[in-house]
């Protein structure tokens, strides 16, 4: 640490206490049990009431829980913090996937499939299979390239019996024919879809979703996949690999480059996430490869994570982070313990390189620190004490640098921002209102995993709980802390922020029992709040829309896009992987 916090402003924070965690639109409520109020210490945040759970610093993935496409989804199981409280992030409700980090809980507890060190990649986006409808037609795609035996390009299919270790055809395709069905004059229309390759019956991750004017690319289970933005057709072979990725960059390059991890060898049983593969994503191109070694003693690859900043790829492991110059896959330098034993547990990158470290584990001065990294050198250049007893769960920006903190004893809660060239303490959110954007819980360490969540022009953007089957989106000023407006999404449907575009914030409405979703603009300057419809999804398709629990949305060149990052690994029909809108 080089210097002193900063007491940051006074003033009241989040505090509202909450509603139970809500299931995806038409699904039964199941929420889990709120703990008794309590008092919170410190640092002049908001005291909230509500019961505490969050996993060790080392936790290690649970199962994959996703619910069929038109059944209830099951209870939470093996890995997933029951217990709830008010104001911050949460794990996915009972047997959803990446859901609603700022609704029960302020621990961004994730039982995690990827959960990583030093990570912050970028959203995951996630689909479910589609299943049974009771008889009426079922929603279809073109069967996307099955797992092969090596790691070289293949689209061949997948065998045709599931035994249970992704080696099955998954169960009957779909037809998607009728999604498009009585489309009325003015809507969209379903461009293309396509169903997962198969996974094991234990489940499988489906990391990652970019899209560039090109393609959209998805990672599921053991292969890369992309297509054609346009049409959907396949826009190179999918890329196979030996065993199942664990690790992805969300952020791209320059030249619109990633890297994906996955684990060595062929066990399934096998934990080392080390195998490091840079890809093109217009071109489905190789570039170069390396095996990340292990660090001393518990510093391995279980829990990889990746990020970039610039032209600097930041690996890492359990309590370190190796740095690669990710045009070329040249090291350039660690991220070691430094300091009252403070090790390594997150970071952010884009155009900064923001990194969490807790520092004094175990002992009664164990707390969080922040730092930003030069991102050539790895050198610190400022670092700020975060108070006793408060941890970073997750980080909105790195310019600024927006902070959602948790508090164990006093189960609360708070969003404070750092000026991103001193690390000083700028501002604390002081609106009494509740938040839910959706955060992957398979990235436990990856600080910006979160969608419905977004920063433009020193302003954050976040939706609220759902209350009476609605929610508002709420803008507030990070240089005061203070709401400026907010937007109150139709009746009986919810609505989140996308990104913003120019003077416009891109939201993205939830589809009815009766009707498809919309992305909508809204003006964030002046005094006029009018939503602009730029899509409307076909009625015909809300169905299948309405059942991407993990979902991860992207809106780009007019065309919108679903992905999942859960796979079920059942085989009672294809399951979802990806939608896309247009018109």
């Amino acid at each position: 640490m080089t210097q002193p916090p900063d007491q940051p402003p006074q003033g009241g924070g989040f505090g509202a206490p909450q509603t139970p965690p809500q299931q995806p639109y038409g699904y039964p409520q199941t929420p889990p049990p709120q703990g008794p109020p309590a008092p919170a210490p410190g640092y002049g945040y908001p005291q909230q009431p509500g019961s505490y759970a969050q996993p060790g610093p080392y936790a290690q993935p649970g199962p994959y829980a996703q619910p069929g496409p038109y059944t209830p989804p099951p209870q939470a199981g093996y890995g997933y913090p029951q217990a709830q409280y008010a104001g911050g992030p949460t794990p996915p409700p009972a047997g959803g996937g990446s859901k609603n980090p700022f609704k029960g809980k302020p621990a961004m507890v994730i039982g995690a499939a990827v959960a990583a060190l030093l990570v912050i990649g970028g959203t995951v986006f996630a689909v479910t299979g589609l299943g049974d409808d009771g008889g009426e037609k079922k929603p279809v795609a073109k069967e996307s390239a099955g797992p092969s035996e090596d790691d070289k390009p293949s689209s061949s299919p997948s065998a045709p019996v599931n035994r249970g270790d992704g080696s099955g055809d998954g169960g009957e395709d779909l037809d998607i024919s009728d999604l498009n069905a009585d489309r009325k004059a003015g809507e969209a229309k379903v461009l293309w879809y396509k169903s997962a390759p198969d996974a094991p019956g234990s489940g499988a991750s489906a990391l990652g979703l970019w899209v560039t004017d090109k393609v959209a690319v998805k990672a599921v289970y053991k292969q890369l996949l992309a297509f054609n933005v346009g049409d959907g057709d396949p826009a190179w072979d999918a890329i196979e690999f030996g065993n199942k990725i664990c690790a992805v960059t969300g952020e791209t390059t320059s030249d619109e480059k990633i890297v994906v991890a996955y684990q060595d060898g062929t066990s399934e049983k096998s934990t080392r996430c080390n195998q490091l593969q840079q890809i093109d994503l217009n071109t489905g191109e190789k570039g170069w490869s390396t095996e990340l070694e292990e660090g001393k003693f518990l510093d391995g690859t279980y829990g990889l994570s990746l990020t970039i900043s610039g032209d600097t790829l930041l690996a890492g492991r359990s309590e370190s982070g190796v740095a690669l110059d990710v045009r070329t896959g040249k090291r350039l330098w660690e991220k070691k313990q430094y300091g009252q034993s403070c090790y390594p547990t997150g970071a952010m990158g884009g155009a900064r390189l923001i990194v969490v470290s807790s520092c004094a584990v175990t002992t009664e001065n164990q707390h969080d620190e922040v730092q930003e990294l030069d991102a050539k050198t790895g050198k610190a250049k400022w670092t700020q004490k975060i108070p006793k007893g408060w941890k970073v769960e997750r980080a909105f920006s790195v310019d600024p640098v927006v902070l959602y903190l948790t508090n164990e004893e006093g189960n609360a809660w708070n969003i404070s921002t750092l000026d991103a060239k001193t690390g000083k303490p700028r501002s604390r959110i002081e609106v009494g209102k509740t938040f839910e954007p959706e955060c992957n819980f398979m990235l436990e360490r990856n600080l910006d995993a979160c969608e419905g969540v977004t920063v433009a022009a020193d302003t954050l953007y976040l939706p609220t709980e759902k209350k009476n089957g609605t929610n508002e989106i709420v803008a507030l000023n990070l240089a005061a802390g203070k709401e400026k407006w907010r937007v109150k999404a139709p009746a009986n449907v919810t609505m989140e922020p996308i990104k913003v575009e120019g003077s416009k914030l891109v939201a993205y409405v939830s589809p009815s029992s009766d009707s498809g979703g919309q992305i909508v603009s809204i003006p964030v300057t002046g005094a006029n709040r009018k939503a602009t419809k730029l899509l409307q999804m076909p009625a015909s398709a809300a169905k299948i829309e309405g059942d991407f629990y993990s979902k991860a949305i992207d809106y780009v060149g007019g065309r919108f896009y679903l992905s999942t990052t859960l796979l079920t690994g059942s085989d009672e029909s294809k399951e979802k992987l990806m939608l896309a809108y247009g018109k």
